[in-house]
């Protein structure tokens, strides 16, 4: 190892500094960057999540990552780990010290390998921005002369003008909600091909980035959690055989994913590990990191007590006549035994349990409802796992991201504001533009899922306008448990109140409805307010953008006058007795 020059350690000696070391511009000349100068996972340089002393200084406060809660885990923070049994991703110091995290390009690192993510044709315009620029033609002609690759596949050529001595090229899948499985296992496979390419070219080090693009749809977060757990799979393999692996970004968001999972695949510590089982995924695949889909899983019974305790007890064998023929087949007992109803039977068949839960679904619809009886829409749905609900979020998510939804955004019925009286972001909703008989609530949904997503990341706000919005036709309880679904259990977890200006009685029994028959834990956050000099106190007047009848209604509400104008039709209306 080289000796650090004074700006590679001026850098290492502060996180921001490290993570924002060197993104080269597009085709310009960068001198190589040696893995000296690359900040180490287990550094303690590193450690931005790691706990500090308490004022007392005998006990550690939880590690700040907590508040970016994982999509995906099912249990709460505060149960601890103790149900979870022993870590799924347990401390090893000796794979640590192979990971590195660097914001860069990975064609500026001086490694033996660094990884292309390009198209199934590998030519040049399709492959990572500024690579074919740095490495010169002759990668483009040597990769013409590879006849493709396929997606989750990987193939090598010589680096030429790069620091690196080899450049692996590989296919990333194209993401659609319908193949959510099927994306999720090639981008694993793309990470691990990779990895034994270099293995078996007796090669040590290499430096990837982020194996999927924008233009593919593939979600940023799921993407990560696949593939950094992928990694961690194939180092706890194959460490002896790899000096060093960097993970390589180049957007802020995708290092502040990267920085955020880390810990929960690659815990430095005890302290790490034990609120990694707590924020770990439900699912974080089989023993190579690919995602376990229980229709493929082959399922073995134990043999019979009979079979192994006693070799000779075997009975007689018997003649059995085949129906219709005059053939007859020797019975073997041990043969049966093996082939009875029991031992062939699989357990928790894939598609039984498909029918046992629509069964249940359609018992419960017909069945009585008290929710649907009180006019609140069907809430009997089957409740979703956290793996579920996860992935129910990220089709959608992907789904959004992938239309223009400018239609929903200017009917203003969801915009974001400032923030709170403590600095939390702010959610507006304003339920009188709410107009469902002219909204497609299908893209409405998409719409919601996409802008509350940066937000749900940390503890944040809603304010909810209900001012005048008695006047148009509102989504019943049954869609907002849906809605409340597809936003998954990061949001509940990260709300922090719904200030709800001037409630109504209705409004106030529905959510009552909410409260018993959705979600306790998140409608309970729900404060009333019936002026806006009361909202004023929990976020400022110059935080929201507050539509003109907001005021009105505040005014004729609030100064006795029993009146209500439409802020569409600017009729005005009689102010319902509730």
């Amino acid at each position: 190892m080289q000796n650090r020059s004074p700006a590679a350690a001026s850098a290492s000696a502060s996180p921001t500094a490290a993570a924002a070391v060197m993104v080269p511009s597009v085709g310009g000349v960068e001198p190589a960057v040696t893995l000296d100068q690359v900040p180490r996972w287990s550094d303690p340089d590193q450690r931005l999540y790691s706990s500090s002393p308490t004022a007392a200084g005998s006990e550690t406060a939880a590690s700040p990552f907590l508040s970016f809660a994982d999509p995906l885990t099912g249990d709460d923070a505060a149960s601890g780990a103790g149900g979870r049994g022993a870590a799924r991703f347990p401390v090893d110091h000796e794979v640590n010290s192979k990971l590195y995290l660097w914001r860069g390009h990975p064609w500026n690192l001086e490694v033996d390998a660094v990884v292309n993510s390009t198209n199934e044709s590998l030519d040049e315009a399709h492959s990572s921005p500024g690579l074919h620029a740095s490495a010169g033609p002759g990668l483009a002609e040597e990769c013409a002369t590879l006849g493709g690759c396929r997606t989750g596949m990987a193939k090598m050529t010589n680096a030429y003008d790069l620091p690196a001595r080899k450049v692996i090229h590989t296919v990333g899948p194209k993401y659609a909600v319908k193949y959510h499985t099927a994306a999720e296992s090639a981008l694993s496979h793309c990470y691990r091909s990779c990895l034994e390419l270099l293995v078996e070219n007796g090669l040590e080090s290499i430096a990837m980035g982020c194996i999927y693009t924008e233009a593919k749809n593939y979600p940023r977060e799921p993407a990560a959690h696949v593939a950094i757990r992928t990694v961690r799979r194939f180092l706890e393999k194959q460490k002896d055989k790899i000096s060093a692996l960097v993970f390589c970004t180049t957007s802020s968001s995708d290092t502040e994913i990267y920085k955020r999972l880390l810990p929960l695949y690659f815990p430095r510590d005890k302290q790490e590990e034990v609120i990694a089982s707590v924020k770990l995924p439900a699912d974080v695949g089989d023993e190579n990191g690919e995602p376990i889909i229980d229709e493929r899983k082959i399922r073995i019974k134990t043999l019979p007590a009979e079979a192994t305790n006693s070799k000779y007890a075997v009975s007689p064998p018997a003649d059995i006549p085949l129906a219709g023929s005059g053939l007859t087949r020797r019975r073997n007992s041990k043969l049966d035994s093996y082939l009875d109803p029991a031992f062939m039977s699989i357990i928790k068949d894939p598609d039984l349990r498909r029918k046992e839960q629509w069964e249940k679904s359609a018992q419960a619809s017909k069945g009585f409802n008290c929710a649907k009886l009180l006019g609140f829409g069907d809430l009997a749905g089957p409740p979703l796992s956290a793996a579920e609900e996860y992935s129910l979020h990220s089709r959608y998510l992907a789904k959004a991201n992938s239309l223009n939804l400018s239609e929903i955004a200017e009917m203003k019925i969801i915009y974001r504001g400032g923030v709170d009286s403590e600095g939390r972001p702010i959610m507006v909703v304003v339920g009188a533009h709410f107009l469902l008989r002219c909204l497609d609530l299908e893209r409405f949904v998409l719409y919601v899922v996409k802008e509350f997503e940066p937000l749900i990341q940390k503890p944040y706000s809603i304010v909810y306008f209900h001012s005048a919005a008695s006047l148009q036709v509102q989504p019943d309880l049954g869609f907002m448990k849906r809605l409340q679904q597809m936003l998954g259990r990061k949001h509940q977890r990260n709300l922090h109140a719904i200030y709800v200006l001037h409630p109504t009685l209705g409004l106030r029994t529905a959510i009552l409805a909410l409260q018993l028959f959705v979600d306790g834990d998140v409608w309970k956050k729900v404060v009333y307010v019936d002026r806006l000099m009361q909202l004023f106190r929990y976020v400022p007047r110059e935080q929201l953008t507050i539509p003109d009848f907001v005021f009105q209604h505040d005014l004729e509400v609030n100064g006795g006058r029993g009146i209500i104008v439409d802020p569409r039709t600017k009729h005005v209306y009689q102010r319902p007795s509730g």
